[in-house]
């Protein structure tokens, strides 16, 4: 056989090979999502026995299609509560350093059943994989990156830490860290110890691989007992930020790296600063070890915020305000070597910024990564996912193999409100009051609800209803309760239909 032949056989059985992987196994029951043949490698989470690669047909983009598997339908009825609690809580989880939860279904068989979940897909592959092939080519790694990298696991840690109940990673590693190409460190496998607390005495807990042996080293002291808090995960964090630093720690090829390799690893390290601050996070005593908001505050990583990142933030808060195009206009007329800014200090030469110094599209792609999250305030108190209430949940029910919509969990508006116009309108025939609002959204979309208010009804419980449905962010309920409850007293006081508006920024 000669040599285009073989080469034309293979190109065709590789071409076979990927169609046969991107089949369509299964769609979700609204059937927005679809489950391929290619199985991913999720890790050793508790009960999840397979992972897929998926289409989201609505926004083009690959996911992750994961099952919880449960063999007797009893002892999936007697959790069924505290799933749909854990998973509705896990929806609410939004930062930009997490990988992003986006769907989940109940399939209830007749002998059995299963929870399917749909995650964010990370392409560009794990940090673990990133610091090999930075090894390979024998490169070190920059001090700067590696500050910004532990800024941004030790934003999500914060954010994950101060949720009501606080959420344990328990699972924190450099194969469940992923780092996008625009140089994103998201987190993911948030669910491990959730799913490992909750189905314990249900689910059987995998047997560790050779590989995931090796992986024990980032688990602390207390690891296997009942103390589980935030410490855990600091810990963890203190063993990945070392193996960045390091690239590797070296230790036995056949068993897990012991603790003399990390603290030789420790004091290997050039920067005494960085030492100080890993050995922190290691500390024997989970009592000793710093939370992670501390830990944004080591001198290590704590810098005082430019005025370059403090404008982008206050830009990207404030969009509602300004045209999009806000950056290309206003540098688009100017003399690139005009004079933009300067710096005057007694006794010392004057410093001057020319226009041409931050050319536009360098400032964009600045905006763009503080957007992403790559440059996080760490000196500001990190928002907490809102409080799920359990009354608010509507239960759901199983798809029973028929292609039919199901109820969608509760999806909270994440959205700010920065400007309320009202219409209030009596009636005559009855003492209902007819309510329009129209609610100018951040992103500057409208949105526009109408319902009759009965004298009965308060301002605080409108309000309530409107964050319960998903209308409203949680954060604008009492200054929406408050506008109604003037709005409507100058219906009763006045007695005629009037319109109210009221701004806001945030």
């Amino acid at each position: 056989m000669s040599v285009p032949e073989k080469e034309h056989l293979t190109s065709a059985a590789q071409t076979e090979e990927s169609e046969d992987e991107s089949e369509v196994l299964e769609e979700s029951p609204c059937g927005r999502w679809q489950k391929r043949k290619e199985q991913m490698n999720q890790g050793n989470v508790p009960g999840i026995e397979s992972a897929f690669l998926a289409m989201d047909t609505e926004e083009g983009v690959e996911v992750i299609w994961n099952e919880v598997q449960f063999k007797d339908k009893k002892i999936f009825k007697q959790h069924e509560e505290s799933i749909i609690t854990m998973f509705d809580k896990l929806l609410l989880l939004e930062h930009p350093n997490i990988v992003k939860f986006h769907k989940y279904w109940l399939d209830i068989l007749e002998n059995s059943a299963r929870v399917v979940f749909i995650t964010e897909y990370m392409s560009s592959g794990s940090l673990k994989q990133f610091l090999k092939k930075t090894k390979k080519n024998h490169k070190t790694m920059n001090a700067k990156t590696l500050k910004r990298w532990c800024t941004q696991i030790l934003s999500a840690l914060s954010y994950l830490h101060s949720c009501d109940a606080p959420i344990i990673h328990g699972n924190l590693t450099c194969d469940t860290i992923f780092i996008q190409h625009n140089g994103l460190i998201k987190i993911g496998s948030v669910w491990h110890r959730i799913f490992a607390n909750a189905f314990a005495e249900t689910l059987p807990i995998p047997s560790l691989s050779q590989e995931e042996e090796k992986n024990l080293h980032f688990f602390p002291p207390e690891f296997g007992s009942k103390y589980d808090n935030p410490a855990f995960d600091i810990f963890s964090f203190g063993i990945c930020a070392l193996e960045m630093a390091m690239l590797e720690i070296q230790g036995n090829e056949d068993c897990r790296i012991s603790k003399d390799a990390i603290m030789q690893a420790c004091r290997s390290l050039e920067d005494s600063l960085m030492m100080e601050f890993i050995l922190k996070c290691l500390s024997s005593d989970p009592q000793q070890r710093p939370t992670a908001h501390d830990l944004l505050f080591h001198r290590v990583l704590f810098e005082v915020h430019s005025l370059k990142l403090l404008a982008a933030h206050s830009f990207l808060n404030n969009q509602n305000s300004v045209p999009d195009n806000v950056v290309e206009e206003m540098t688009k007329p100017k003399d690139p070597n005009a004079v933009g800014a300067e710096i005057c200090h007694r006794g010392s030469q004057v410093i001057q910024w020319r226009y041409s110094n931050v050319p536009t599209l360098e400032l964009d792609k600045f905006i763009e990564d503080v957007r992403n999250g790559i440059y996080p305030l760490m000196n500001f108190a990190t928002p907490q996912p809102p409080h799920l209430a359990r009354s608010f949940l509507h239960p759901l029910e199983g798809t029973d193999n028929v292609r039919v919509p199901t109820p969608d969990p509760i999806e909270m508006e994440t959205r700010k409100i920065v400007q309320i116009q009202c219409t209030l309108e009596s009636n005559a025939e009855s003492s209902r009051l007819h309510l329009t609002l129209l609610l100018k959204m951040e992103d500057k979309l409208h949105r526009q609800l109408t319902c009759d208010v009965l004298p009965s009804d308060n301002s605080t419980d409108l309000a309530a209803e409107l964050v319960h449905y998903g209308f409203i962010n949680e954060d604008d309920c009492e200054k929406l309760a408050n506008f109604l409850e003037e709005v409507i007293n100058r219906q009763q006081f006045n007695g005629t239909s009037h319109s109210y508006v009221l701004t806001t920024m945030h």
